[in-house]
Protein backbone atom coordinates (compact mmCIF):
# COMPACT_ATOMS: atom_id res chain seq x y z
CA UNK A 1 0.00 0.00 0.00
CA UNK A 2 1.19 3.58 -0.82
CA UNK A 3 2.31 5.46 2.64
CA UNK A 4 2.05 9.03 2.73
CA UNK A 5 4.47 8.85 6.01
CA UNK A 6 7.56 11.45 5.66
CA UNK A 7 10.47 9.82 4.41
CA UNK A 8 12.73 11.84 7.07
CA UNK A 9 11.05 12.41 10.55
CA UNK A 10 12.98 14.25 13.40
CA UNK A 11 11.51 14.44 16.79
CA UNK A 12 13.19 16.08 19.81
CA UNK A 13 16.72 14.73 18.56
CA UNK A 14 19.73 15.68 20.17
CA UNK A 15 22.72 14.94 18.23
CA UNK A 16 26.21 14.87 19.88
CA UNK A 17 29.93 14.20 19.22
CA UNK A 18 31.78 11.73 22.43
CA UNK A 19 30.52 14.57 25.04
CA UNK A 20 29.56 17.72 22.98
CA UNK A 21 25.83 18.53 22.50
CA UNK A 22 26.66 19.44 18.63
CA UNK A 23 22.77 19.99 17.79
CA UNK A 24 19.54 19.72 20.17
CA UNK A 25 15.52 19.75 20.59
CA UNK A 26 15.73 19.35 16.65
CA UNK A 27 12.02 18.44 14.99
CA UNK A 28 11.65 18.42 11.20
CA UNK A 29 10.12 16.38 8.85
CA UNK A 30 10.92 15.70 4.79
CA UNK A 31 8.11 14.74 2.79
CA UNK A 32 8.51 12.49 -0.12
CA UNK A 33 9.62 13.61 -3.77
CA UNK A 34 10.47 17.50 -1.46
CA UNK A 35 14.11 19.15 -1.70
CA UNK A 36 15.14 20.33 0.90
CA UNK A 37 18.82 23.09 1.36
CA UNK A 38 20.75 21.96 4.42
CA UNK A 39 23.05 25.08 5.43
CA UNK A 40 25.27 26.28 8.06
CA UNK A 41 28.57 27.99 8.90
CA UNK A 42 31.43 24.90 9.15
CA UNK A 43 31.16 23.00 12.42
CA UNK A 44 27.57 24.30 12.98
CA UNK A 45 26.76 20.22 12.92
CA UNK A 46 25.20 19.98 9.25
CA UNK A 47 27.65 16.69 8.26
CA UNK A 48 27.07 15.40 11.72
CA UNK A 49 23.34 15.53 11.11
CA UNK A 50 23.72 13.77 7.88
CA UNK A 51 25.71 10.59 9.31
CA UNK A 52 23.25 10.14 11.85
CA UNK A 53 20.13 10.25 9.43
CA UNK A 54 22.20 7.18 7.70
CA UNK A 55 23.31 5.35 10.54
CA UNK A 56 26.95 7.05 10.41
CA UNK A 57 26.75 8.37 14.15
CA UNK A 58 24.23 7.02 17.28
CA UNK A 59 21.25 8.83 18.08
CA UNK A 60 21.20 8.96 21.67
CA UNK A 61 18.12 11.77 22.24
CA UNK A 62 15.08 12.23 20.18
CA UNK A 63 13.26 10.40 17.23
CA UNK A 64 14.25 9.91 14.14
CA UNK A 65 12.59 7.28 11.55
CA UNK A 66 14.29 7.24 7.85
CA UNK A 67 12.99 5.42 4.72
CA UNK A 68 10.44 3.33 7.49
CA UNK A 69 13.82 2.88 10.04
CA UNK A 70 13.87 3.88 13.48
CA UNK A 71 17.36 5.30 13.66
CA UNK A 72 17.52 5.25 17.51
CA UNK A 73 19.52 1.53 18.35
CA UNK A 74 19.36 0.46 14.81
CA UNK A 75 21.18 -2.78 14.51
CA UNK A 76 24.10 -3.08 12.76
CA UNK A 77 22.56 -5.47 10.20
CA UNK A 78 19.90 -3.03 9.59
CA UNK A 79 22.40 -0.31 8.92
CA UNK A 80 23.19 -1.96 5.17
CA UNK A 81 18.73 -2.02 4.80
CA UNK A 82 18.39 1.37 5.77
CA UNK A 83 21.30 2.10 3.28
CA UNK A 84 19.92 0.82 0.20
CA UNK A 85 16.28 3.09 0.79
CA UNK A 86 19.26 6.27 0.21
CA UNK A 87 21.62 7.48 -2.07
CA UNK A 88 24.03 9.09 -0.01
CA UNK A 89 26.57 11.48 -2.11
CA UNK A 90 30.15 12.46 -0.86
CA UNK A 91 31.91 15.88 -1.83
CA UNK A 92 34.69 13.97 -2.28
CA UNK A 93 33.34 11.39 -4.93
CA UNK A 94 35.41 7.99 -3.26
CA UNK A 95 35.32 6.40 -6.28
CA UNK A 96 37.96 3.59 -7.11
CA UNK A 97 40.40 5.06 -9.31
CA UNK A 98 41.29 1.14 -10.36
CA UNK A 99 37.89 0.09 -11.55
CA UNK A 100 36.72 1.01 -14.13
CA UNK A 101 33.04 3.56 -14.03
CA UNK A 102 31.17 0.41 -14.72
CA UNK A 103 33.13 -1.84 -12.15
CA UNK A 104 32.63 1.30 -9.66
CA UNK A 105 28.78 1.13 -9.79
CA UNK A 106 28.67 -2.70 -9.95
CA UNK A 107 30.67 -3.34 -6.83
CA UNK A 108 27.95 -1.25 -5.08
CA UNK A 109 25.33 -3.49 -6.37
CA UNK A 110 26.74 -6.85 -5.49
CA UNK A 111 27.29 -5.02 -2.17
CA UNK A 112 23.74 -4.18 -2.08
CA UNK A 113 22.69 -7.62 -3.41
CA UNK A 114 21.88 -7.53 -6.92
CA UNK A 115 23.17 -11.02 -8.60
CA UNK A 116 21.64 -10.90 -12.18
CA UNK A 117 24.52 -9.82 -14.66
CA UNK A 118 22.65 -8.76 -17.43
CA UNK A 119 19.91 -6.75 -15.15
CA UNK A 120 23.12 -5.09 -13.70
CA UNK A 121 24.81 -4.29 -16.95
CA UNK A 122 21.29 -2.48 -17.87
CA UNK A 123 21.11 -0.78 -14.65
CA UNK A 124 24.72 0.50 -15.02
CA UNK A 125 23.70 1.61 -18.21
CA UNK A 126 20.22 3.31 -17.07
CA UNK A 127 21.49 5.58 -14.46
CA UNK A 128 25.07 6.61 -16.34
CA UNK A 129 22.23 7.81 -18.97
CA UNK A 130 19.97 9.40 -16.87
CA UNK A 131 23.00 11.38 -15.50
CA UNK A 132 23.62 12.39 -19.06
CA UNK A 133 26.75 10.26 -19.51
CA UNK A 134 26.43 7.79 -22.37
CA UNK A 135 29.43 5.58 -23.29
CA UNK A 136 31.39 6.27 -20.35
CA UNK A 137 31.14 2.98 -18.97
CA UNK A 138 34.42 1.81 -19.85
CA UNK A 139 36.53 4.74 -18.81
CA UNK A 140 38.70 5.17 -15.55
CA UNK A 141 37.90 7.51 -12.89
CA UNK A 142 40.82 10.17 -13.26
CA UNK A 143 39.86 10.03 -17.23
CA UNK A 144 36.73 11.98 -16.08
CA UNK A 145 36.63 15.75 -15.50
CA UNK A 146 35.65 16.87 -12.03
CA UNK A 147 32.12 17.17 -13.07
CA UNK A 148 31.51 13.69 -14.66
CA UNK A 149 33.11 12.29 -11.56
CA UNK A 150 30.13 13.73 -9.26
CA UNK A 151 27.89 12.53 -12.30
CA UNK A 152 29.14 9.28 -11.84
CA UNK A 153 28.62 9.46 -8.14
CA UNK A 154 25.15 10.25 -8.39
CA UNK A 155 24.69 7.39 -11.08
CA UNK A 156 25.88 5.23 -8.13
CA UNK A 157 23.08 6.86 -5.54
CA UNK A 158 20.60 6.22 -7.67
CA UNK A 159 21.33 2.82 -8.43
CA UNK A 160 19.09 0.89 -5.79
CA UNK A 161 16.28 3.62 -6.75
CA UNK A 162 15.99 5.74 -2.99
CA UNK A 163 13.63 7.32 -1.79
CA UNK A 164 15.93 9.91 -0.57
CA UNK A 165 19.09 11.43 -1.83
CA UNK A 166 20.81 12.75 0.80
CA UNK A 167 23.93 15.00 -0.90
CA UNK A 168 26.99 16.29 1.57
CA UNK A 169 28.20 19.47 -0.35
CA UNK A 170 27.95 17.63 -3.87
CA UNK A 171 29.02 21.03 -5.60
CA UNK A 172 32.03 22.22 -3.29
CA UNK A 173 34.82 21.25 -5.75
CA UNK A 174 33.23 22.12 -8.82
CA UNK A 175 33.21 25.62 -10.92
CA UNK A 176 29.96 27.32 -10.66
CA UNK A 177 28.90 26.49 -14.55
CA UNK A 178 29.53 22.42 -13.58
CA UNK A 179 27.73 22.99 -10.56
CA UNK A 180 24.73 24.54 -12.04
CA UNK A 181 24.60 21.23 -14.67
CA UNK A 182 24.90 19.21 -11.75
CA UNK A 183 21.84 21.07 -9.66
CA UNK A 184 19.67 20.45 -12.75
CA UNK A 185 20.24 16.66 -12.78
CA UNK A 186 19.37 16.99 -9.01
CA UNK A 187 15.87 18.61 -9.62
CA UNK A 188 15.61 16.04 -12.61
CA UNK A 189 15.86 13.30 -9.88
CA UNK A 190 13.72 15.10 -7.50
CA UNK A 191 10.87 15.81 -9.98
CA UNK A 192 10.70 11.95 -11.01
CA UNK A 193 9.92 11.29 -6.80
CA UNK A 194 12.89 11.39 -5.14
CA UNK A 195 13.30 13.24 -2.08
CA UNK A 196 16.82 15.58 -2.05
CA UNK A 197 18.19 17.20 1.56
CA UNK A 198 21.58 18.94 0.15
CA UNK A 199 23.96 20.36 2.11
CA UNK A 200 25.53 23.18 0.63
CA UNK A 201 27.68 26.62 1.36
CA UNK A 202 27.17 27.86 -2.06
CA UNK A 203 23.72 30.67 -1.48
CA UNK A 204 24.36 30.96 -5.20
CA UNK A 205 22.59 28.12 -5.84
CA UNK A 206 19.75 28.27 -3.43
CA UNK A 207 18.78 31.75 -5.27
CA UNK A 208 19.35 30.36 -8.38
CA UNK A 209 17.46 26.68 -7.45
CA UNK A 210 15.27 28.35 -4.38
CA UNK A 211 13.39 25.41 -2.17
CA UNK A 212 13.28 25.34 1.41
CA UNK A 213 15.95 25.46 3.77
CA UNK A 214 16.86 23.81 6.77
CA UNK A 215 19.84 26.33 8.51
CA UNK A 216 21.74 24.98 11.55
CA UNK A 217 22.40 27.96 13.84
CA UNK A 218 23.74 27.91 17.90
CA UNK A 219 22.79 23.88 18.21
CA UNK A 220 19.46 24.35 16.56
CA UNK A 221 18.04 23.82 13.20
CA UNK A 222 15.83 26.98 11.48
CA UNK A 223 13.21 25.97 8.99
CA UNK A 224 12.52 28.23 6.57
CA UNK A 225 8.86 26.26 6.01
CA UNK A 226 8.21 27.23 9.73
CA UNK A 227 10.24 31.14 10.17
CA UNK A 228 11.93 33.23 8.55
CA UNK A 229 16.30 34.07 8.58
CA UNK A 230 18.58 35.35 7.06
CA UNK A 231 20.96 33.66 4.94
CA UNK A 232 24.61 34.84 5.35
CA UNK A 233 26.88 33.24 2.57
CA UNK A 234 30.14 31.69 3.01
CA UNK A 235 30.55 31.14 -0.67
CA UNK A 236 29.13 32.55 -4.02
Amino acid sequence: MFSTDPVVRVQDASIFQENSTILEDINFEIDKGEFVYLVGRTGSGKSSLLKTLYADLSLRLGAISVAGFDIRGIQSHKVPLLRRKLGIIFQDFQLFNDRTVAENLIFVMKATGWRDNTRMKARVNEVLMNVGLGSIEKKMPYQLSGGEQQRVVIARALLNEPMILIADEPTGNLDPEVSHGIMKIFQQINKSGTAVLMATHSYGLIKKFPARVLKCEDKKVLDSKKEQFELISEQY
